[in-house]
């Protein structure tokens, strides 16, 4: 949450008092005089003190098991969204899914109402990767691995940045392997393939940044973010 939503949340301040408290040296995080006004923040990672007083935060983060046919919205006329898995003892209005997964894709996916951390996940200066497992219809070969490496071009001219292919099992009707990409182009997954003459049939993320899909978690399924997991994403409170 914004560090000075927070302060005016839960202290009643005014946008005076609020300036006055930050110029007074007045708010400290984890110890420390802050004077980011915009600064991401929660109290389950953050000691968050203002003028003496402990202040607390409440948002939610789940890490939801994606089934194909779903669509990553949180709303749509024609087809179930990834909002309406929740339960509704879960659901608020302000949770959003971080990033897309198409409609036809499986997997990973963070559902979060602090959309400051979202925005921030999403920013290609953070370079968050994400990992993939494909099934592809014909052999990928180490040429293909090649020219992953030095960044696919699209039929439209468009250029990806440099990606990690790695082939699990390939024959000459298809293809299992790993792919990590560091930016989020429409399709992109599977455009990288078709540029190299082949099909992606199954898609599934299974990592993005320090998250990573639990084997045990059913698909359709979610649960809270673990705290060390919770933990692994502070780097991108900002």
């Amino acid at each position: 949450m914004r560090l000075d939503k927070l302060i005016e949340e839960k202290l009643s301040t005014t946008r005076k008092e609020l300036k006055r408290l930050f110029q007074q040296r007045k708010v400290l995080i984890d110890g420390q005089v802050e004077q980011k006004q915009n600064r991401n923040v929660d109290s389950q990672l953050h000691e968050i003190i203002v003028a003496g007083t402990r202040l607390t935060t409440d948002a939610h983060y789940f890490l939801l098991h994606k089934p194909a046919g779903v669509v990553t919205a949180k709303k749509d006329s024609r087809f179930q969204t990834v909002t309406q898995l929740l339960r509704p003892a879960d659901f608020n209005p302000a949770i959003y899914p971080v990033g897309r997964l198409d409609r036809d894709t499986s997997g990973l996916l963070l559902l979060t109402d602090n959309g400051q951390l979202g925005y921030d996940l999403l920013q290609p200066d953070l370079k968050v990767q994400k990992t993939y497992y494909a099934l592809v219809n014909e052999k990928v070969t180490i040429a293909d691995v090649h020219a992953f490496e030095q960044g696919i071009c699209f039929l439209d001219g468009t250029r990806c940045q440099p990606a990690e292919l790695v082939i699990l099992s390939a024959t000459e009707k298809s293809s299992a392997v790993l792919l990590t990409i560091n930016e989020g182009k429409f399709h992109q997954v599977k455009k990288m393939f078709l540029a190299c003459g082949k099909k992606v049939t199954r898609l599934t993320r299974i990592k993005m940044g320090p998250l990573e899909l639990p084997q045990d978690l059913a698909l359709g399924d979610y649960r809270p973010l673990e705290r060390s997991e919770l933990r692994a994403l502070k780097k991108y409170f900002r």
